[in-house]
């Protein structure tokens, strides 16, 4: 009998911390499926943030640094520099990326450093409690907005690869889903084409990847399918927002 499917190498047999309906166990394969279908795990080192996804060394098989909060680009990119021949990559959150480490991601960018940014957006702070962060859509209801998210008084939600898009160092851009098989398979190939620019040498790679986060919406998992589908794609449109000539 031939084996069809099997555990991928460079993720942990370990039970997930994650809530139920979390898509952040469903990122953790494909970022190692690709890793190792690129036959990098010896070489790759990844980079893990202030928030849900902190406990990222207990989860992949290869190298894990841990970085302040919101520093894992000024992180990765010193490893980069010093291990060029490395897979460098970051794994952040929406209020550790683009709250308090939005100066190191844009920096990164604009330098286009070869590193690749795997980028969790559930539109709240999912691991202290579910306050507002930067990518909240208007009128949200949180811990910190439970009136929702008033524009007048927080600003407009961000939208990450359209704001790099303009600098020239940041190479390939793109915004998935990972809520049914058809977007999941999209964001697989989506991981794949960033880590493959970051290796040869193009620069700058980011992949925005929209999470559910049913404990923190107050809903069950199907229900934050249904919301993610129904509100957060019209704010954050899916398709790949920049992918420079030699990007494959």
């Amino acid at each position: 009998m031939s084996t069809v499917l099997k555990k991928t190498r460079s993720l942990e047999d370990t039970k997930l911390h994650y809530c139920p309906g979390c898509s952040h166990g469903i990122v953790h394969r494909l970022v190692c499926e690709v890793i190792d279908e690129m036959e990098m795990r010896e070489q790759t080192v990844g980079i893990a943030p202030v928030g849900c996804s902190v406990f990222l060394d207990a989860y992949f098989d290869f190298d894990i640094i841990q970085a302040a909060h919101g520093r894992a680009p000024a992180v990765a990119t010193g490893v980069k520099r010093a291990l060029p021949e490395n897979l460098v990559f970051t794994y952040q959150g929406d209020g550790d990326l683009a709250s308090i480490g939005m100066s190191e991601m844009v920096h990164a960018a604009a330098r286009g450093e070869r590193i690749t940014i795997i980028f969790i957006n559930n539109t709240n702070y999912g691991m202290t409690g579910g306050q507002m962060a930067p990518t909240t859509l208007e009128q949200q209801v949180t811990t910190t907005t439970p009136a929702g998210r008033d524009t007048r008084l927080a600003g407009f939600p961000i939208q990450v690869p359209e704001l790099l898009s303009s600098l020239p160092g940041a190479v390939y851009l793109s915004r998935v889903s990972a809520h049914n098989p058809k977007n999941i398979n999209k964001a697989k190939k989506s991981i794949r084409k960033a880590f493959q620019a970051q290796m040869d040498g193009l620069g700058f790679s980011l992949v925005e990847i929209l999470s559910t986060c049913p404990t923190n919406w107050r809903m069950n998992p199907v229900q934050s399918i249904q919301w993610l589908e129904e509100n957060m794609m019209e704010i954050y449109p899916l398709g790949e927002l920049k992918s420079v000539e030699g990007v494959s």
